[in-house]
């Protein structure tokens, strides 16, 4: 459990048990930005990779899109980049070995070139923990493990995205919970302080 949420749980236990009962959908996947793009765009993407787990995560490997050119990688200190090709010479992988503590995150930056048509660039990642445990982020968009997407199409198009919806909801509930236990307990006799 992260130090905020045993702070939350410490100070305010209704919020903390909508919290505990709230998946941790946001911080919890590998998830590759933007997640919008356009066609045929140059586009700088990054594969943002969380440590949830107590055991630090020590390799990232990512299949990248048939239909996408992917055509130089950003420097990340502290971790080794291999990059995978087929037999043509196009890049179709990366894999970066290195070390991510527990409640950290890194990011893994490269370039690639979109298709020109519209497309859905499904990217199957691959973390491994330093004891060997490979979780696959590789699912569908309602698994325990979804693979990340980006939609290639018009950016200025506003699509209707019901995770964002699903996650900002119960996170409202929360802060209102918290501020009304916060406001609750200030109104209490003998909680201010003396004058």
């Amino acid at each position: 459990m992260s130090r905020w949420r045993r702070y939350v749980t410490a100070r305010c236990p209704v919020a903390a048990a909508i919290l505990l009962l709230t998946p941790c959908v946001a911080g919890a996947h590998a998830v590759v930005y933007p997640q919008r793009s356009e066609p045929g765009a140059y586009e700088r993407y990054v594969l943002r990779v969380p440590c949830e787990r107590d055991v630090p995560t020590t390799r990232v490997e990512i299949t990248f899109p048939a239909e996408l050119r992917v055509l130089s990688f950003g420097e990340v200190p502290g971790w080794r980049l291999e990059v995978v090709h087929d037999t043509s010479g196009a890049i179709t992988g990366a894999v970066w070995t290195g070390n991510l503590p527990s409640e950290r995150f890194v990011e893994f930056p490269f370039v690639a070139v979109n298709p020109r048509t519209r497309s859905r660039l499904v990217w199957p990642v691959a973390q491994i923990y330093g004891d060997g445990m490979r979780i696959d982020w590789a699912g569908a968009p309602d698994s325990d493990r979804p693979a990340s997407v980006t939609e290639v199409g018009d950016v200025s198009e506003r699509g209707f995205n019901r995770l964002a919806l699903a996650l900002a909801v119960p996170a409202l509930i929360v802060a209102l919970v918290a501020v009304a236990l916060v406001a609750i307990r200030r109104s209490r006799p003998g909680s201010q302080p003396a004058h």
